[in-house]
């Protein structure tokens, strides 16, 4: 299927977009108007896109159905400035109460059964059950139309982290593993990151991968090999080479099985490293493949 999202209405645009484009992680904004009025609310358009300076950006957008502006939009051009507090999944039902669209001058804090807490740099308080509470000047409000559905970026500088002790490890960094992160998908979808969906990649940082173009041909044509594990194995600085004090008792298996036929045997190692990468044994698998290209 192919689409172009200009003969579609709105509501549909947003919905094929926001089912796509996802998990997006949520924005939980607390600001304050002229009079001191307090407003609490979600967006998932949001993300971090500088660290020095350190800048976030959300969005939040004009409504479909109407056109009409957020009090969240109101609010940061009046007092430019917001606390941003990080979602997680113990506060993810009370956080989505605090979207419902309540007449302005109503404190969502109170509506979603939120504690305030006095932030130390804006005057925006934070939400005391959040585990990470951005405290943030606006730098700028920048409009990207006039019709429903348009966003509004609102660039705000982070000018002070507070994070909870309980998600700390013993270096005083923050431990993925202990904080239980949400984000947004389309229509009513959610996920949650936890250790059962938690994985690593390795960046290379300081030294270049080979590439998958520089994979040996039987490798890269493999049939049993993924994008993925392909992707593992370029990630290597340099080509890997046999090494003659590597010991596998599958290994030896499988070549003394399959010995009077080259192709099985290739086809039953490659099945044996992919195993191997799927649990992120690089080095290991290289070995395995490397029986089937000397």
């Amino acid at each position: 299927m192919i689409i172009n999202l200009k003969d579609l209405k709105p509501l549909d645009a947003q919905n094929y977009l926001q089912h796509a484009i996802a998990p997006r992680p949520i924005c939980f904004a607390s600001t304050i108007d002229a009079e001191g009025n307090i407003n609490l609310s979600p967006f998932s358009f949001f993300n971090l896109f500088s660290n020095n300076p350190p800048i976030v950006i959300f969005s939040p957008a004009r409504r479909v159905r109407d056109n009409t502006t957020k009090h969240t939009l109101q609010n940061v051009l009046e007092v430019p400035e917001v606390v941003i507090n990080i979602v997680d999944y113990t506060i993810v039902q009370q956080t989505s109460l605090a979207s419902c669209e309540f007449e302005k001058g109503t404190n969502e804090f109170e509506k979603a059964g939120f504690t305030m807490e006095a932030s130390t740099q804006v005057k925006p308080p934070m939400v005391k059950e959040s585990k990470i509470k951005l405290e943030c000047k606006v730098i700028e409000v920048k409009p990207l139309g006039t019709q429903g559905g348009a966003g509004n970026l609102v660039i705000a500088e982070v000018l002070v982290m507070h994070i909870d002790d309980s998600i700390l490890n013993a270096e005083n960094k923050i431990d993925q593993t202990k904080l239980n992160l949400v984000a947004r998908l389309g229509g009513d979808w959610y996920c949650k990151v936890d250790e059962s969906n938690l994985f690593k990649v390795e960046k290379p940082n300081t030294q270049l991968g080979i590439g998958v173009d520089a994979l040996p041909t039987s490798i890269k044509n493999s049939k049993i090999l993924s994008g993925n594990n392909l992707g593992q194995l370029a990630n290597v600085n340099q080509m890997p080479f046999v090494d003659a004090a590597f010991e596998d008792d599958k290994l030896k298996s499988i070549i003394q099985y399959y010995s009077i036929n080259p192709d099985d045997m290739e086809v039953e190692l490659h099945k044996y490293a992919a195993q191997l990468l799927n649990v992120n044994k690089i080095n290991e698998a290289w070995q395995i493949l490397l029986a089937t290209t000397v």
